[in-house]
């Protein structure tokens, strides 16, 4: 008689079954994506904060190159005179002629020139150019202008490279160098993770060079013939955006054929952590840590920013290296790529391409058609190019006053009404001017930020004009504010004197401490829910969601707090408020965020980023005033989350937590209407998987309620 063995019996004794190893192998999983879900977004907004504020939060002159031309004997003592006022400030190089000064400031070797008067003469000369970063022109002039006076002599000072009119801020070659390294590396990584077998070498080339003219065509039109924030240059601009794409995205190619999925991070490193502060666009390098210069020589974010400003400001001047980081770039990272993928098939000869880690882009299943699926995965950067360049761009690249917020004081109603008048007939559309009897009102309208200055006009008992600002409510509006009334009260021929209710910090010189500690919070809310629904989707199940959210938001205000404060030293205590009211800021985000991923899967990051960042961030009044911004954002300034949350650190940090509960009532708000939208859709979800489920028995639940 012939038995057979059971698979129990035959199985080695000791030895793990094949149930019991795929178990292991399940758990192993889940642990790994509970680890992925927390280190992913820690790791993204940690850098990207730590970063950013390590970097701007208190810009200050650092071997400013300086060209100085004139008689070379008095070249000379000049240049000595000015290393030794500050020797860590200014790099001076003397130069044989005015002529070749003003050479070296157009090719962007120098910052700033000072040219000296012949014997004989009384007044020197100050060279800048607005072009080449209109926030180094007014730090040249500081150091400078003081040892020009010293040495007894008068001082001009005259823009080579002004600004043009349709872009005087300078924005515009800082943000299309943004979006084009957003579109550079964004799509290589879903590409990874959802469409893995586009990555083959002789498929993602030619699909990277046609994903390349796209974007280089989609940035030119909107910043062109749509903003109008560019003009003329067109091939200039399709050129140098095609080669910025392609070469970030060839090099983005090597980094997955090397880190995986982390290459995401990496990527962010490069070009948005360290890219970004040192690409010179939007604070020079020459005030932040000297590491910055030497990454402004070879990232990709410097030298896509630099070319762009090259052809827009400076004729071509000094493109041509800027190309050279580029393309050279590009070729290094595609032969690295040959490389690698040799060696591994070498070692792995039926090694094929990675495992998809992300069925769908959407709330739904899979597509199963792969045009749908690869259309999908275009759209994704495509639109956040489009909300980049529109919306921020859009609010801020012509910044200028629009119904600005201003008291004028006078000793009787009657008198600051005549005032009023008076002002609004010069100064039309730019100020919305009230009148104020009384100095100690107007102090506290400027205090509370009801309005943005004071003007105090001149009186039996003080001749002068004083102007009251509050500089930590916000710098763009308070300089904007000096340099008008400076002239209004050169026009009334009365001095001037300034009062400053409010000054920043010296660990925030720059004024934005506030807005990168609420974007860490509000990352922070976003990441968690974006990452989680892809890596961990069992968490996002309500009942498991809110206690991790919870734990979540303490930790990472916790987090948030330490870097901005004994890790960078931005900030100095303040450590319950700013706690609390990053737990509460952070919590509301995610479940806002929550709802879209709900609705839309991982296409929830397009709204979500374009409410909370794109429109956010103009709104916020952190980098600029909503009063020099399009006069929807003075709407959206009360009401998103992002404006809250750079109000409320604002408001700790500077007016005594004076206007906290208000900003903690909006974020409530934000949460409370996120959480029950999110409970209907689950309810509704719930209810027609039940109504499906006689139609699909065969489907196991997580199919059941994607079908659903």
């Amino acid at each position: 008689m012939t038995t057979t063995a059971s698979p129990e019996t035959e199985h080695p004794p000791g030895e793990p079954t094949e149930a019991e190893a795929a178990a292991a192998r399940a758990r192993k999983e889940q642990i790994g994506r509970y680890v992925a879900m927390i280190l992913l977004p820690f790791l993204m907004v940690g850098m990207m904060i730590t970063g950013y504020l390590a970097a701007m939060h208190a810009p200050s002159p650092n071997n400013m190159p300086i060209a100085v031309a004139g008689p070379m004997q008095q070249a000379d003592q000049f240049a000595a005179a000015l290393e030794a006022s500050d020797p860590s400030a200014v790099d001076v190089r003397v130069v044989a002629s005015e002529d070749e000064a003003r050479q070296l400031l157009r090719g962007r070797e120098v910052s700033g020139v000072v040219s000296l008067p012949a014997t004989g003469g009384d007044t020197a000369t100050v060279y800048t150019a607005s072009a080449a970063g209109a926030a180094q022109v007014s730090t040249v002039t500081g150091l400078v202008a003081p040892q020009v006076l010293e040495q007894g002599l008068n001082v001009t000072v005259e823009d080579l490279a002004p600004l043009p009119a349709h872009d005087t801020a300078g924005l515009a070659a800082m943000f299309m160098a943004t979006a084009l390294m957003l579109a550079g590396y964004m799509p290589l990584s879903i590409m990874l993770s959802n469409s893995p077998e586009l990555l083959r070498l002789r498929r993602v080339v030619p699909l990277l060079a046609g994903w390349s003219a796209l974007i280089a065509a989609l940035v030119w039109l909107v910043t062109g013939p749509i903003l109008g924030a560019v003009e003329g240059h067109t091939a200039a601009v399709l050129g140098i955006s095609w080669l910025a794409v392609f070469s970030v995205g060839s090099v983005q190619l090597f980094l997955t054929r090397i880190f995986g999925p982390m290459a995401v991070l990496v990527g962010m490193l490069f070009i948005m952590v360290l890219g970004v502060p040192a690409s010179n666009m939007g604070m020079s390098v020459y005030t932040l840590p000297s590491i910055y210069a030497t990454l402004h020589g070879f990232l990709p974010t410097a030298a896509t920013g630099e070319a762009l400003r090259s052809v827009l400001y400076f004729g071509g001047d000094g493109l041509g290296s800027h190309l050279i980081v580029l393309a050279l770039g590009a070729v290094l990272a595609l032969l690295a790529t040959l490389g690698v993928d040799a060696l591994k098939r070498r070692r792995s000869p039926d090694g094929g391409i990675p495992d998809v880690t992300m069925e769908s882009l959407t709330a739904g299943p899979r597509p199963t058609s792969n045009k749908v699926r690869y259309a999908t995965l275009a759209f994704f950067p495509f639109a956040m190019v489009v909300l980049m360049l529109s919306v921020m761009l859009g609010a801020m690249y012509q910044p200028a006053p629009r119904d600005m917020p201003v008291a004028v004081v006078a000793a009787s109603s009657e008198q600051a009404e005549q005032a009023v008048a008076g002002l609004e007939q010069n100064l039309g559309g730019l100020f919305d001017l009230s009148a104020v009897d009384s100095v100690d009102e107007a102090g506290d309208l400027v205090q509370d930020r009801t309005v943005v200055a004071a003007y105090v006009l001149p009186s039996a008992d003080s001749p002068s004009a004083t102007l009251i600002t509050s500089q930590a409510a916000g710098m763009s509006q308070q300089q904007a504010v000096a340099a008008v009334f400076t002239q209004v009260a050169q026009g009334q021929q009365v001095l001037l004197t300034t009062q400053d209710l409010a000054p920043l910090a010296d660990s925030d010189s720059s004024g934005t401490v506030s807005m990168y500690i609420a974007m860490g919070w509000i990352m922070s809310g976003f990441m968690i829910i974006v990452v989680a629904s892809s890596a961990a989707p069992t968490v996002m199940k309500l009942r498991t969601l809110l206690p991790v959210l919870a734990g979540w938001s303490v930790f990472m205000s916790a987090v948030i707090w330490t870097i901005a404060g004994p890790i960078v030293g931005a900030i100095d205590g303040h450590f319950w408020q700013l706690f609390g009211t990053g737990i509460v800021a952070t919590f509301c985000t995610a479940l806002f965020t929550t709802v879209l991923v709900r609705l839309l899967g991982l296409l929830a990051v397009i709204p979500a980023v374009a409410i909370l960042m794109f429109l956010g961030v103009p709104a916020s009044g952190g980098a600029l005033s909503v009063y020099m911004e399009p006069e929807i954002f003075r709407v959206l300034h009360g009401i998103l989350p992002m404006p809250a949350a750079v109000e409320s650190v604002r408001s700790i940090l500077y007016f005594g937590a004076d206007t906290v509960g208000s900003h903690l009532i909006t974020f409530v708000i934000w949460g409370v209407v996120s959480l029950l939208c999110v409970i209907f859709i689950d309810k509704v979800r719930s209810a027609r998987a039940e109504d499906l489920a006689p139609e699909h028995a065969d489907l196991p639940k997580d199919q059941l309620s994607a079908v659903s």
